[in-house]
């Protein structure tokens, strides 16, 4: 447009006008944003105005820059207060849907809507009961040595458990190195514990173990916990008494117990648990009726286990067993399906977890 068809003054109040009437109609904060962009902007109309400005002669460039800056100031200040007013609205409108009705009773919380997992409570109900007969607690590494995991329990090279089917290993770190592994059970925790201790004691190993395997009653990672006691005059009717405490404690029941000869590399003799229970109407409970179920294994530990850990067989022995956490969370609380504890369903953990405030303890009760 030619400088001499340019109105500064008119233009100036025609496009104020039509600025205006926009904001007027805008209806959010977006919109304002938007307006302001659009105008105020390097490819604005109001910029676009301020550079037609060099083209005026130099006796009305001074008095045409006013009047544009005074333009753009009030409409920086049209455009404030009207992002003012419609967030006061947005705001009102958003604090009347989520108000809070305070006759309305008073919500819970989340702390009481949480649960405990299955696991995690049958895990602490294990350590009470051992903790109660004198058990001590060891914990180890997940990631273990070849030595920890099989040799030193006396189970030779060529144990099928040792096979790439049964167990997870890593690759060696360098050539001639022996790779790492995934512990397959918590008794690399005893061996540690055993090279440290000196007998007499007893103590309980809880943790994470990992398989190749994976059904309804079997996953690749899952929980045990292994016992031990070691002195100079421990025999089987110490581990037997000590097996009937703690699953009579355990599932609240009297308990009759039938021990099956078995084998396991690191003890001799080598024992599978069996207690006295009922399958009728397709449940099982503990405690009464003419069938059993095996709940865990145990045995002597074997001398050349007490051996590897510096312990001297002629003068000491002892016994050790072990169980399934999972297994017996299932058994003791109707849990069918071992894969729904590492699912994260809410839904499950609401049916099967147990209040936050509950301490499992043997004077309160173990379960809640």
């Amino acid at each position: 447009m030619n400088s001499d068809n340019f109105d500064p003054a008119g233009q100036c109040e025609a496009l104020e006008r039509e600025i205006v009437q926009q904001l007027q109609g805008a209806a959010s904060t977006e919109q304002v944003e938007a307006i302001r962009i659009a105008e105020m902007g390097k490819k604005g109309r109001i910029s676009a105005l301020l550079k037609r400005l060099g083209g005026l002669p130099p006796e009305q460039r001074k008095q045409a820059g006013q009047q544009c800056n005074a333009l753009k100031q009030r409409i920086e200040a049209a455009i404030a207060e009207r992002g003012r007013q419609i967030h006061v609205q947005e705001r009102d409108a958003r604090l009347l849907q989520e108000g809070a009705d305070v006759s309305l009773p008073v919500s819970a919380g989340t702390a009481a809507e949480g649960r405990i997992h299955p696991l995690s409570e049958v895990g602490d109900e294990l350590l009470a009961v051992f903790a109660a007969m004198g058990f001590g607690v060891e914990q180890g590494p997940d990631i273990e040595t070849e030595y920890y995991n099989f040799a030193a329990l006396n189970i030779g090279a060529n144990h099928p458990a040792r096979d790439m089917h049964d167990t997870f290993y890593f690759h060696a770190a360098a050539e001639g190195e022996a790779p790492l592994l995934l512990r397959t059970h918590t008794s690399p925790v005893q061996i540690r514990a055993m090279q440290r201790r000196k007998p007499p004691f007893r103590f309980v190993a809880p943790g994470r173990t990992y398989r190749r395997d994976s059904d309804q009653t079997h996953t690749p990672m899952f929980h045990q916990v292994e016992g031990m006691a070691v002195g100079a005059d421990i025999h089987l009717g110490h581990l037997k008494g000590t097996l009937e405490q703690f699953l009579r404690v355990f599932f609240e029941v009297e308990v009759e117990l039938r021990l099956r000869p078995s084998f396991f590399p690191f003890t001799e003799p080598s024992l599978e648990v069996d207690v006295r229970c009922s399958r009728a109407g397709g449940e099982i409970k503990i405690g009464s009726g003419d069938d059993w179920l095996e709940v865990l294994g145990c045995g002597m530990v074997h001398p050349r286990v007490l051996a590897n850990c510096g312990i001297d067989p002629q003068q000491y022995q002892g016994f050790a067993f072990g169980a399934g956490i999972d297994r017996l969370a299932m058994l003791k609380y109707g849990i069918p399906d071992l894969r729904a504890f590492f699912d994260g369903d809410a839904r499950w953990l609401r049916h099967y977890g147990f209040r936050p405030s509950h301490v499992a303890s043997l004077e309160g009760g173990l379960a809640p």
